[in-house]
């Protein structure tokens, strides 16, 4: 992970319809473990993390950094979104050097399948694009999971190529936000 650079963090919170975008605190701990830990959600980011390992390693007050977002349904964390930059040394960029925006989230799987995660990204997309205009943001799911490919069409990312990484092809996508025409 490479952070995004001199961004003025933490905003304030982002609402949206349903949902409260926000900086992480010590309460998002253990919800911030169970994501981890979680099998269902680990099934295309390389599994679940051993929970000893993430008791002993996950700080009292998580995610403390630019472009790391708790999502919270009516006072309870669901996910997270995150915008980082994308490693250069990684397969799969738009720019010649690498360091892209990239964006990822991750929800409990009680919260799939009601649109929180297009919510929450659109909105941390937003963000973005105001923080930082004219960026690209770059997706990467592997192909093989679905609702992140619909995600992927759904906030406007473009297909820029698919390749091979932890023994599964993955989908290099981009977003770049419309610019007013002067």
């Amino acid at each position: 992970m490479i952070e995004l650079g001199p961004v003025a963090w933490p905003p304030a919170p982002i609402r949206t319809e349903r949902l409260v975008l926000r900086e992480s605190e010590a309460r998002d701990r253990a919800v911030l473990i169970e994501l981890f830990a979680s099998p269902e959600v680990g099934t295309y980011i390389g599994g679940p993390r051993p929970r000893d390992e993430l008791e002993r390693e996950v700080p009292e007050v998580p995610g403390q950094r630019p472009g790391f977002f708790v999502v919270e349904l009516d006072g309870a964390m669901v996910g997270i979104v995150t915008l980082d930059r994308r490693d250069p040394d990684r397969p799969g960029h738009v720019r010649p050097e690498g360091g892209e925006a990239e964006l990822g989230y991750m929800f409990l799987p009680h919260a799939w399948g009601y649109g929180y995660a297009t919510e929450a990204c659109a909105a941390a997309l937003d963000w973005f694009a105001d923080t930082l205009p004219g960026e690209p943001v770059v997706l990467t799911p592997q192909t093989a999971n679905d609702r992140s490919m619909r995600l992927a069409a759904k906030l406007g990312f473009t297909e820029v190529e698919r390749f091979e990484d932890y023994g599964a092809e993955q989908w290099l996508g981009v977003w770049s936000p419309i610019m007013p025409s002067v």
